[in-house]
């Protein structure tokens, strides 16, 4: 047992080591952007459900890419203030599935191809739900939300959510991330975009790692049905969605399992699918129901699954058709060992920057901020917080 434990705890840090240059290279990227883009034009922008609303949603989500509790929660806050509730959900959507360092640890440890994926599927995600929201969304449903968010009952992040660090002014855009404010802005979103993940990403290490050492590749290939293809096909896309569900890990945290599921069987669309999951795992379900009430929740389950599954499935043909699906299963997983190379390298000098970044989070009242991350905000509180 002993000597299980050791090998799965083994295989976790060594994924770690891998990823976690990529992992300070995609958050400091995100913060620089998150700093430097304004977020208080968007309600007024995202008003109705049209197609330039969700295209924009969509946009406003990349360029505020931050992890899945927090994208909840600023949906909420963007709906509660008079936004669509589809372009709010399309936000929400982008915003943790159109995201740097998503793609960056995805090319890393699943290849690019995976990469290319997500940011091929995710909009085709957005379409199919926009399109199932046109359908089937009905004006009771969202006056029922509407009321039922207004009320303000607490998930995760509401404080991070409501936190305004955006450096705004008539500067250039490389005047203003150099300035101290911009610098200090960078820093505050870096360090609570970690400390937002962290749990997540270390409970997808752990879970990739026991599995990979404990569960038999035999056993994922036969539930996958990979000695069937033309069947795995499309039943990857279906189960990808409803294993994240179970499995409690959101945002980055789900890469590590993404690739010892694509080791053991899933199909390339099953990937795609089980990486958008990230929103319907059973703590945000939870989260739904507090902001929208339970009727609302069991809509946004259904609905997303089935845009999660579809998206994955037709990113599977079109990627098969252009010959794009990995023809082999490397996903680094088993073969991840810690030596000195360049991945130690760039390890130290990113560990450098992360260093650098908190110590400045830390001296610019960033230590205020932690402690209500996860409380709600008021607007004078919320101004407070935001960058010095």
């Amino acid at each position: 047992m002993l000597v299980a434990l050791g090998k799965a705890l083994g295989l976790a840090f060594a994924m770690f080591w891998e990823i976690l240059w990529p992992l300070i290279l995609g958050f400091a990227l995100s913060a620089i952007v998150q700093a430097l883009v304004q977020k208080k034009d968007m309600v007024r922008l995202l008003g109705d459900d049209s197609p330039r609303s969700v295209t924009l949603a969509s946009l406003f989500g990349f360029a505020s890419s931050s992890c899945s509790y927090a994208a909840v929660a600023l949906a909420r806050s963007l709906f509660v203030k008079g936004a669509h509730f589809t372009a709010a959900i399309a936000f929400e959507f982008a915003s943790t599935n159109l995201v740097i360092e998503l793609g960056i640890i995805m090319a890393i440890l699943l290849g690019w191809q995976f990469t290319a994926a997500e940011f091929v599927g995710g909009p085709i995600m957005i379409l199919m739900l926009w399109v199932l929201f046109r359908r089937t969304l009905r004006p009771e449903r969202v006056a029922e939300a509407r009321r039922e968010a207004e009320q303000g009952r607490v998930g995760r992040m509401e404080g991070h959510a409501a936190m305004e660090m955006t450096v705004a002014n008539g500067r250039p855009f490389l005047a203003r991330l150099a300035s101290a404010e911009g610098l200090t802005a960078v820093s505050h979103h870096f360090v609570m975009e970690w400390a937002a993940v962290w749990t997540d990403i270390t409970g997808g290490l752990l879970i990739a790692g026991a599995i990979a050492a404990w569960v038999p590749d035999a056993a994922w290939r036969s539930f996958f049905l990979a000695s069937h293809p033309q069947v795995a096909l499309v039943w990857g896309p279906l189960v990808g969605p409803l294993i994240s569900l179970v499995s409690f890990v959101c945002s980055v945290g789900n890469v590590p399992l993404a690739a010892v599921l694509w080791n053991s069987g899933i199909s390339f669309g099953g990937v795609v699918a089980f990486v958008f999951a990230d929103l319907i795992i059973i703590p945000i379900l939870n989260i739904y129901r507090k902001y929208y009430g339970g009727r609302t929740a069991l809509y946004l389950l259904l609905t997303s699954y089935v845009a999660m599954a579809g998206a994955g499935l037709i990113v599977e043909l079109l990627f098969r058709a252009l010959g794009l699906v990995p023809a082999t299963r490397h996903a680094l997983v088993l073969e991840a060992r810690i030596t000195f190379n360049y991945t130690t390298v760039l390890n130290l000098v990113f560990l450098a920057v992360a260093a650098a970044l908190v110590a400045r989070f830390v001296r610019t009242g960033g230590m205020a901020m932690l402690k209500v991350m996860n409380r709600p905000m008021d607007g004078p509180a919320m101004r407070a917080h935001g960058a010095h």
